[in-house]
């Protein structure tokens, strides 16, 4: 018996099939919309009214985009549905991939018991040739016209770092595509699969205002006065009251704490890396809120919400989409990659205007014995997350962990 799901594949020129179930639908050779799986209404007290739209038209039923082609080293594909909520009701909205399978050699079947949605999407999003990430720009939308993005990307760089296994899969895939003309050819009637199959349930949902629903208040780059000697908001910028940024991808109302990020053009305390927790207890001293070191976890859990442009970068090898993240050790897999890459992370300026900076940035994460991660922006548009030299003089900034109490 073939297992359930492996962990480590590699697969060439296929076709991609996404169903959104009653939602989305994607695949490589087009993408299509309809409309909500399930809602939620107060019947006769508020109207429920979630609306769709791609390049500012409404979107009803199915709509087909047709893409050309999919190759390796093909510009990284993106499709964009804003999701508006014109109702009464604040709407949770939510996306869970149901099932997934590739070729006849693996099926993934979320059940949530031996594997989970999180843990498919950490697959497809990081496991083969190809990269298919998925992203909520927002995971509620306001009643009276707010948005939510629904995103999805997929890329495929040239270079994988792995000929062999590309080969073995690519010759896997061109079987099952033969096995489906030969199947299609003995009778006229049936159905060719697609290569890959993934379904996804996407859901609008009434925000009831529970633990586990996103805190509307906080935001990914949400600006915030912050005292830090009195921890609590202020109103006039000072030496104390600090221009500050939320920092978390997605705060829940269960959530106690906040997490911030100094303005950077503020703090002006600086360094080389062996002085970094001296110096950080320097710029901290007399202040009343908790704080910790800035981690290149920090970074890249911000900059992977950008799953079009947030690239890693190595010598010799094809630009790779970071994308997703959250699932498991991934994080640190990712920062290893880097390393022995020789490599660095690159985000556009305008999406994480609050990480902008000509000046070098600690982190107190090292990236090798001689170096340690530091961001600084490479021009206008690009900045980099990068292994610095420790000899090299950079500033420092706390991350101010505050209670939300202190915020009201």
């Amino acid at each position: 018996m073939k297992p359930r799901y492996k962990r480590y594949l590699r697969l060439n020129l296929i076709s991609i099939l996404f169903l959104v179930v009653s939602f989305i639908s994607v695949t490589l050779a087009w993408f299509a919309y309809s409309g909500l799986r399930k809602v939620s209404t107060e019947i006769g007290i508020k109207a429920w009214n979630i609306e769709f739209k791609k390049d500012e038209q409404v979107i009803s039923n199915d709509i087909v985009i047709s893409l050309d082609e999919i190759s390796p080293g093909m510009a990284t594909v993106s499709e964009i549905v804003k999701i508006r909520n014109l109702g009464d009701s604040n709407a949770n909205i939510k996306y869970e991939i149901e099932s997934a399978r590739i070729l006849d050699e693996d099926e993934y079947m979320v059940d949530g018991e031996v594997i989970f949605s999180n843990q498919v999407e950490d697959i497809i999003s990081h496991n083969y040739p190809f990269h298919i990430n998925i992203n909520l720009s927002k995971n509620y939308a306001l009643a009276q016209g707010d948005e939510s993005d629904f995103e999805v990307s997929i890329s495929w760089p040239l270079d994988s770092g792995d000929n062999v296994l590309d080969s073995f899969w690519g010759n896997k895939a061109y079987e099952f595509q033969q096995m489906e003309e030969d199947r299609k050819d003995l009778n006229p009637e049936y159905e060719i699969r697609p290569s890959i199959k993934i379904v996804i349930s996407v859901t609008a949902e009434q925000y009831l205002e529970v633990d586990t629903d996103s805190d509307i208040r906080y935001n990914l780059g949400d600006t915030i006065l912050f005292d830090v000697v009195n921890s609590s908001i202020c109103s006039t910028i000072s030496s104390t009251c600090l221009e500050t940024y939320v920092i978390d991808k997605n705060n829940t109302l269960g959530d106690n704490t906040i997490t911030l990020l100094p303005d950077l053009d503020t703090i002006s305390e600086f360094g080389v890396y062996a002085n970094y927790n001296s110096i950080l207890s320097t710029i901290t001293t007399g202040w009343t809120v908790n704080t910790r070191p800035l981690l290149v976890s920090d970074l890249l859990k911000i900059i992977s919400a950008d799953i079009f442009d947030s690239l890693l970068i190595r010598n010799d090898l094809s630009d790779l989409v970071i994308g997703n993240l959250k699932y498991d050790d991934r994080m640190n897999i990712e920062i290893n990659r880097a390393i022995s890459g020789n490599g660095y992370y690159q985000f556009i300026n305008e999406k994480f205007s609050y990480l902008h900076t000509v000046n070098c940035y600690w982190t107190n994460s090292e990236y090798d014995s001689s170096n340690a991660f530091a961001v600084k922006s490479i021009d206008e548009t690009n900045s980099k997350i990068y292994g610095e030299d420790k000899t090299t003089t950079c500033n420092i900034v706390p991350i101010i962990i505050a209670n939300k109490i202190n915020l009201e």
